[in-house]
């Protein structure tokens, strides 16, 4: 990566983010932590509003107004395919939102990288995923984002039915089917529902907080914990 793209990336990270150290920065850059002081102090010589210190982390100052950001070929068709893919596998919604980015991103870049946009030939298909996962997708996306409790009727593998109270903490794609995993208040535990099982959901008005043993974090753990 040249010093300018470098320079480019760092002020685009402090922009997402509150504070960064020098090491995450590194890491994320693939460079040394010694050449991210040095950059930093460019950038601050030039007067992009970075405050922070070596050992602490930085941050900007204040918001900053950066020219449209170019795209490469390269990036421009990851953007293609991610889009592709939400508007295939994540619902209604997401998808109506990854198409609505790909038409303003065709909207801004230059002519000759539109037409490479407009002729890509990666493509996100599926043949037999019911339409009526696209509207569990969205409801299971709504009760994450409002930390809601979620009401459900299950079908197993073995083919008994169940319903269950759930805490939703994540939706996971496994390349064909989406799982949703959840504290389980049946069974007082962490469990995995694959969303094409799910016969029935239905957001509750109750809001769950982050007890300590339940949360996602909590399940990611024991995860890393199990044999492999």
């Amino acid at each position: 990566m040249r010093r300018a793209d470098r320079l480019f990336q760092i002020v685009q990270i402090l922009r997402n983010r509150r504070l960064v150290t020098a090491k995450a920065l590194a890491e994320r850059l693939e460079v040394s932590e010694r050449t991210i002081y040095r950059d930093i102090q460019v950038l601050s010589l030039s007067g992009i509003p970075i405050e922070g210190e070596a050992g602490v982390g930085y941050m900007l100052r204040h918001s900053l107004d950066i020219p449209p950001i170019m795209f490469s070929a390269a990036e421009l068709e990851a953007l293609v395919i991610g889009a592709r893919m939400v508007r295939t596998w994540a619902g209604k919604e997401l998808g109506h939102s990854a198409q609505s980015v790909l038409d303003k991103v065709t909207a801004v870049v230059p002519a000759e990288l539109r037409e490479q946009l407009e002729r890509s030939k990666l493509f996100a298909l599926r043949f037999s995923q019911r339409e009526d996962l696209d509207v569990t997708m969205d409801i299971c996306r709504k009760a994450l984002d409002g930390k809601r409790l979620l009401s459900m009727d299950y079908r197993r593998a073995d083919g008994t039915f169940s319903q269950r109270r759930i805490r939703p903490l994540g939706l996971y794609f496994w390349g064909n089917v989406w799982t949703l995993v959840g504290w389980c208040e049946l069974r007082g535990d962490f469990r995995n529902f694959r969303l094409d099982r799910i016969l029935r959901a239905l957001v509750l008005d109750e809001v769950f907080t982050d007890d300590a043993g339940q949360t996602l974090q909590d399940f990611i753990r024991r995860m890393h914990c199990l044999p492999q």
